[in-house]
């Protein structure tokens, strides 16, 4: 049988052909249904997803600075471990930890919060909080002082990640998400190339106004963000139902667009059934420990990137600051790359999740080996653009397989507080006290990203039989609506 120009176009689009309220042919009148849809994702995109990346680029550089502020000015006798009352290695290492102690404990519930609020008074209260915290960063005098401030800062920030995840997934079914999230995901790497840009330019502010360097990276760029929430809390756009933005036909095309499973503005917040369903899904577990594994394994050099840089004794602090720059400009063009060809289903995307894994592995196998410092410098650039590029690149099949308001709220909230884990152990396994080679510390990395090939694959394939069991089930229910016995389907295929 020929297919239909609608068909066709679904295709081409990348779109389901059968839609939630309607027939598998356009169902808008007067106007092409795939055309009215493409229309009205561009109008999403400019409100929802260029913000939200935006805000992300600021939220990353907040939580990047600290690693910043650790090498500011000590040769200038204003370090930030010095003026806090001259920090351990151990001490240090904690104070980069604390953070992420509430935004791992806080994060599944902060992710729902988002639903019971609505997403412009939940982010927007986000950013003020994180924003004024991050300043307060600035004015701490000793080691209690800014373990408090982190502590705070972590449970400001908890839920924004996994929250702007759940926010798209009431908005856009999960097709069409990977190259949206590697868009959003990569804007807040490149904030590493601004933090690392920043703080070199700050770095040359020491002194003033009776301030240390570090002082004013803290203050500077806690600004933004609360300008940020302002904006937010008028005019973020809530879900597809409220918005006066798009047309009734873009609305219509929108919510046709999304899968029968997907998060919906009505559904209860909390529905214990979906709570359920969740634990017990066999991906479950597995997914978690993709998260936790790669995490600590392959996030935690990135905690200290300056430091590592610093220590390999082919720059000074300054320079330093500017050499961590290359590796996350590498990062965004990766992601939007990999992120265009699995949008464009020319790449699966487990398989560039287990390449990106393989070549952290041996990134970090040849930074034991090498001597060379310039050598080490482009591996360690390599290893960190490959596990930041990670998370995104998997994250559109970890939300396809939840089904449900909850279930997608908690999978998404639950699954990035266990990533939080890369925060806590992380700076505990790259201490400055096992510089300047870092033998141990990438010698625990191999042995987690190991273990987390193995999790990838297991959980490729439960997904895959997932998939498979919804097919069967999903014909089987087609043969009954159209009034066949399974003697009957049997004799159609002979």
């Amino acid at each position: 049988m020929a297919k239909s120009q609608a068909t066709l176009e679904a295709e081409k689009y990348g779109a389901p052909v059968s839609y939630q309220n309607g027939s598998s042919e356009a169902s808008l009148e007067g106007e092409n249904s795939i055309a009215v849809l493409k229309r009205a994702h561009r109008k999403v995109d400019k409100r929802l997803l260029l913000w939200y990346s935006f805000v992300y680029l600021i939220m990353r550089i907040h939580v990047s600075n600290i690693s910043n502020t650790a090498i500011i000015n000590i040769e200038q006798g204003t370090g930030i471990k010095k003026q806090l009352g001259n920090l351990t290695s151990q001490q240090w290492a904690w104070t980069l930890s604390i953070f992420y102690y509430p935004y791992m404990f806080f994060e599944p519930a902060a992710t729902l919060m988002l639903k019971k609020f609505s997403p412009s008074v939940w982010m927007s209260r986000i950013m003020l909080t994180w924003g004024i915290i991050s300043m307060c960063q600035g004015a701490t005098q000793n080691y209690a002082g800014i373990l408090a401030c982190r502590f705070f800062l972590g449970l400001a920030e908890a839920g924004f990640y996994p929250g702007v995840l759940y926010h798209l997934s009431f908005w856009y079914p999960s097709e069409r998400l990977p190259l949206r999230i590697a868009f959003f995901y990569a804007c807040g790497m490149f904030s590493g190339t601004i933090s690392g840009l920043l703080a070199y330019a700050i770095s040359f502010m020491n002194g003033a106004g009776g301030l240390a360097g570090w002082r004013w990276v803290f203050v500077l760029e806690g600004l933004p963000a609360i300008l940020c929430a302002v904006y937010t809390f008028f005019f973020l756009p809530n879900y597809p139902e409220t918005e006066t933005f798009i047309t009734t036909n873009e609305k219509q095309a929108i919510l046709d667009d999304l899968p029968k499973q997907a998060p919906t503005m009505n559904a209860k917040t909390l529905n214990l059934t979906q709570v359920k369903e969740l634990v017990l899904n066999p991906t479950f577990v597995p997914f978690l420990f993709i998260w936790i594994l790669h995490g600590i394994g392959g996030w935690g050099i990135s905690f200290v990137l300056p430091t590592v840089i610093y220590e390999l004794g082919i720059s000074d602090t300054a320079q330093s600051q500017l050499m961590t720059m290359p590796p996350y400009t590498f990062v965004f063009v990766i992601l939007l790359t990999l992120g265009w060809l699995i949008h464009t289903k020319r790449l699966n995307s487990w398989i560039a999740g287990l390449g990106l894994e393989i070549g952290q592995i041996i990134c970090y196998i040849l930074l034991i080996i090498v001597k060379n410092k310039v050598a080490k410098y482009i591996f360690v650039m390599i290893a960190t653009a490959a596990s930041q590029s990670f998370f995104p690149i998997i994250w559109p099949e970890r939300i396809r397989a939840a089904h449900g308001t909850t279930t997608a709220g908690l999978a998404i909230g639950t699954t990035n507080s266990m990533a939080q884990l890369m925060g806590i152990v992380g700076p505990q396994i790259y201490q400055s006290k096992f510089g300047p080679t870092y033998r141990i510390s990438y010698i625990c990395s191999i042995g987690l990203l190991c273990g987390c090939v193995g999790a990838i694959t297991l959980t490729w394939y439960l997904v895959w039989k997932g998939d498979q069991q919804a097919k069967l089930k999903e014909e089987a229910s087609q043969q009954v609506e159209r009034g066949e016995t399974p003697s009957d389907a049997e004799a159609i295929k002979i």
